[in-house]
């Protein structure tokens, strides 16, 4: 949500974070709906304290006998008149609020201008790419033999959902419990159990709603499944006033994600990539403005350290205005590298929000020593998708008879396996 102040003292800053965006003006419809609003808010004053004043006489003139008619005509019309302009200014307000709340985050200053993902920046690649002594196959042709079973998954729920079945749905497992342990253990994320199903509110917070609705799933009773645990996270400090001694807060959880891919018609229908229902390991980090920025490059680092632990080969890319989400004012994406597809395809991304989601949330802290509020900035970031980070395991860790190595880290979360065999 943006804040209609910094809009009125800058328009035109405003307007250029937009067209970076390849969004047109704004500020000039906004702030003619804002000084409607202020206006019927100073007519509103007016007409009270006229109206308090006018009674006053009213009482005045009765006391010296004189004719109160004329100030009782007015008093009734003021009445009768007040009603009318509160509807009006409440109109406005509403009307301003949801044009706010479809306008996505300004991007910061860094952030590369270019329409799609062929105009984002290369930050840095990491890691050996592996070399075969055989032609590398995609996961989709590896992993039936191991257990990734799409057919049953179809059969079950239709496109774009996956059974796993034995050593597939361990390694599915284990993965994801060690990426719970890297960030609790080693980088001081607190883990958390999340609701998978939440308010509108919720959604509203972190910017999912309204403007994305098609991209999720809700229930009849008026719930949303996430798609991210970063809704039930993030809003876990929804219309709170934080002291500042607490900040940062750094949480993590595991959870099953939910996205009907509206806006994905016809993108990898094959394999394991893009599926209704997929689990992820999610960071998120609550701090003070000028804790964000360092945050924003801890938890990119966080999510890279995973990568380099599985020995996986990735990049990351800082993603240009017209790639970036909604609510995100600066995102990295990591794209971690499959063989089989001979390309880099996205892990994890994470972005910080500035004071964006805060103000959809009213999530406050109070500086030390201060009386006054000020918003918080809120981050988050994949650490990792599991299933991706699965598919990238059984193509790079691929064997020549159909087999897949298991990565070193692995191992005592499956019990000593080093290999996942075909059946």
């Amino acid at each position: 949500m943006h804040d209609i102040r910094f809009i009125r003292e800058n328009p035109e800053a405003f307007d250029a974070g937009l067209a970076k965006r390849g969004l047109a003006p704004r500020s000039a419809e906004l702030l003619a709906l804002d000084e409607r609003r202020r206006a019927l808010i100073t007519e509103a004053q007016t007409a009270q304290a006229r109206r308090n004043e006018a009674s006053k006489a009213i009482g005045a003139a009765k006391a010296r006998r004189d004719d109160p008619t004329d100030l009782m005509a007015e008093v009734a019309a003021l009445k009768e008149r007040m009603p009318a302009i509160d509807a009006e200014e409440k109109a406005a307000g509403a009307e301003l609020t949801s044009l706010l709340a479809a306008i996505p985050n300004l991007p910061l200053a860094d952030v590369p201008q270019g329409a799609d993902e062929e105009h984002n920046a290369l930050v840095h690649e990491r890691g050996t790419l592996p070399s075969f002594s055989f032609e590398a196959k995609e996961h989709d042709a590896i992993g039936p033999a191991l257990g990734l079973d799409f057919e049953t998954g179809a059969l079950l729920a239709g496109s774009r959902f996956t059974f796993l079945r034995g050593s597939t749905a361990r390694l599915h497992r284990a993965l994801g419990q060690f990426m719970l342990d890297t960030l609790t253990r080693e980088h001081g994320f607190e883990e958390a159990v999340v609701p998978l199903l939440v308010r509108e509110e919720a959604m509203f917070g972190t910017g999912q709603l309204p403007k994305f609705a098609e991209d999720s799933f809700h229930t009849t009773d008026g719930r949303w499944l996430i798609p991210t645990s970063e809704v039930s996270l993030t809003n876990s400090v929804r219309e709170q006033i934080l002291p500042e001694a607490m900040l940062p807060l750094r949480f993590t959880a595991l959870s099953p994600c939910f996205r009907s891919e509206a806006g994905s018609a016809g993108r990898d229908t094959r394999g394991y990539i893009r599926q209704h229902q997929f689990e992820k390991v999610e960071m998120v980090s609550i701090t003070t403005p000028d804790q964000s920025e360092a945050e924003h490059e801890r938890m990119t680092a966080c999510a890279e350290n995973i990568l380099d632990k599985l020995g996986l080969a990735f990049r990351r890319m800082k993603l240009c205005t017209g790639d970036m989400g909604f609510s995100a004012a600066r995102t990295y994406d990591l794209e971690v590298w499959l063989p089989g597809q001979a390309r880099y395809r996205e892990i994890s991304s994470c972005s910080t929000c500035t004071d964006f989601q805060a103000r959809r949330m009213n999530a406050r802290y109070r500086p030390e020593g201060e009386k006054a509020t000020r918003f918080v900035h809120t981050l988050n970031g994949s650490g990792l998708a599991v299933g991706r980070t699965l598919v990238a395991v059984v193509e790079n860790y691929q064997q020549a008879d159909g087999s897949v190595a298991v990565p070193e880290v692995l191992q005592p979360y499956l019990g000593g396996l080093n290999r996942l065999e075909a059946k």
